[in-house]
C-alpha cells in the first residue's frame, strides 16, 4: 500500500511539474503586420489630377522592389499614374506615411483615399487584380 501511495504522489508531482513548465513556455511568435496609410495627399505625388494613383514605396536595397515597380508600370494610362517612391530619394514621404516595409504598393483614388494595398512580393496578376478590383468598385 505504501508503494501505491508513493507512486500516486510521484505521478501527481510529475503532472504539477509538467503543468508549470507548460505555462512558462513562451507564446508562439506572431506574424508582423505592416502599417499601410489610409489616406494620401495627392499633391505629394505625380499626377494629382489623375483619377488613380499607384504609389510603390521602395528601397534601393530591396531585391523585390524593382520587380514590383516593373509589374506596375504597364498599368499607367490616362486614368492611372504609377510612381515609385524610393526610401532615400523620398525619405520625407516614407516618414510622412509611416512606411515601415518595402515594397508597399498603395492604390489611391482622386481624393487620396487608399482603396487597396499590397505589402511584400506580389505577382503581376495580384497587382493587376488589386488595381482592377478597386477601380471597378468590387473591394
Amino acid at each position: 500500500m505504501t508503494r501505491l501511495l508513493i507512486a500516486v504522489a510521484l505521478v501527481a508531482v510529475a503532472l504539477v511539474v509538467a503543468y508549470v513548465l507548460e505555462r512558462r513556455r513562451p507564446a508562439p511568435p506572431t506574424q508582423p503586420t505592416w502599417a499601410v496609410p489610409s489616406q494620401l495627399d495627392r499633391s505629394d505625388f505625380d499626377g494629382p489630377d489623375v483619377p488613380w494613383l499607384i504609389a510603390v514605396f521602395t528601397s534601393a536595397t530591396c531585391s523585390t522592389c524593382a520587380g514590383i515597380v516593373a509589374k506596375s508600370r504597364p498599368l499607367a494610362n490616362d486614368d492611372v499614374v504609377v510612381q515609385e517612391v524610393e526610401a532615400v530619394a523620398r525619405k520625407d514621404l516614407h516618414q510622412r506615411y509611416a512606411i515601415d516595409a518595402v515594397p508597399t504598393l498603395v492604390v489611391a483614388d482622386a481624393e487620396g483615399v487608399v482603396r487597396g494595398s499590397l505589402v511584400g512580393p506580389a505577382s503581376a496578376e495580384e497587382i493587376w487584380e488589386a488595381v482592377s478590383s478597386v477601380r471597378d468598385g468590387t473591394v
